[in-house]
């Protein structure tokens, strides 16, 4: 249970797949993902900064 703790490939997975022709796609489902996308660098970015925060201040 812990090994998946910490398993970042579905992430990077979600970031850099590539696009699938079978895949249907259609306005709404691209802003979807775009806007998830932004989310969790918005995320990451506001974590690196508390970490920065954190450990170098």
């Amino acid at each position: 249970m812990r090994k998946n703790l910490f398993d970042l490939g579905p992430v990077f997975g979600y970031f850099f797949r590539k696009n699938d022709p079978s895949r249907p796609t259609n306005f709404n489902l691209r802003t979807m993902h775009f806007i998830n996308k932004l989310s969790m660098s918005m995320f990451l970015v506001a974590f690196l900064v508390l970490m920065y925060r954190w450990f170098i201040r």
